[in-house]
């Protein structure tokens, strides 16, 4: 029963890369293409950390650290440098 849980969870999981991808290639305008960046980061969090309770290691959990802190970072530098939008 668990094997299925996780092939239908690694099919959602690579639809979900698969639509983050897409829109990072075709994404109209920069905010759209981190905002889908964002997604596909944590996505891969979110497999990895599925891939774990699946096989019950915790091996990949200094990967899930960095990967956590590279999207906080990168969040918050495109927040400070992207140019503000006159909403008038």
């Amino acid at each position: 029963m668990l094997q299925v849980v996780g092939l239908i969870a690694g099919g959602l999981f690579a639809l979900s890369g698969l639509f983050s991808v897409y829109r990072i290639v075709r994404g109209p305008s920069v905010l759209d293409r981190v905002i889908a960046s964002d997604v596909l980061v944590a996505t891969v969090i979110c497999a990895l950390g599925a891939e774990m309770a699946i096989n019950r290691h915790t091996d990949n959990l200094p990967v899930l650290l960095v990967l956590a802190l590279f999207a906080v970072l990168g969040s918050l530098s495109v927040a400070r440098f992207l140019p503000a939008r006159d909403s008038a």
